[in-house]
């Protein structure tokens, strides 16, 4: 394991959360998707108004969106703000399945505040790791999903098996038709 547990699917939440705006399509388009969201995440905590809380999320999207194209010091300016905005605080936890683990809001705090420091306490491990360039984009034609390599060896290139065959078979098909008649 590269980082923490709580680490990787705090990062993976937030890798998530960043494509449900892509191809096109909004997996967050209305209430039901969010729902959807924060329960496949296991997140926990109270729930405000569905709408406004939809609302915060789909800007929050944006701001982590952000983060995949920033450098190390952008990364950190960035997570600062969110962190400060937020008014983190720091504490270890433990509920449902989970050990201790880190939590920096209160259980009451909007759903969007603790979403964001989840993702930025993350977001101070990869930075503090020099990791940094683990976080990508997907660089298949036409997708621009991120992606979080946890790969020991870096080695992860594309966001999903699908867009990694399009790619390959592409290239096959682009040498194939190079070749010429045997």
């Amino acid at each position: 394991m590269l980082f923490a547990h709580d680490t990787e699917v705090a990062l993976a939440a937030a890798a998530d959360l960043v494509n449900t705006a892509q191809d096109g399509g909004d997996a967050l388009g209305d209430v039901v998707g969010l729902h959807g969201f924060v329960a496949r995440w296991s997140y926990t905590g109270s729930r405000g108004d569905a709408e406004e809380e939809l609302a915060a999320v789909r800007a929050l999207r944006d701001r982590l969106r952000r983060l995949w194209e920033l450098d190390e010091d952008g990364v950190a300016a960035e997570v600062n703000a969110m962190l400060r905005e937020s008014r983190a605080l720091p504490q270890l936890v433990a509920h449902d399945d989970w050990g201790y683990h880190l939590h920096a809001t209160a259980p009451d705090a909007p759903l969007a505040d603790r979403m964001a420091v989840e993702a930025a306490m993350a977001l101070v491990d990869v930075v503090r790791s020099g990791e940094l360039a683990r976080l990508r984009v997907c660089p298949a034609p036409g997708c621009g999903d991120v992606i979080v390599d946890l790969s020991r060896n870096r080695s992860r290139r594309y966001c999903s098996t699908s867009c990694a065959n399009r790619v390959n078979v592409a290239a096959f098909r682009a040498r194939r038709a190079g070749e010429g008649p045997a």
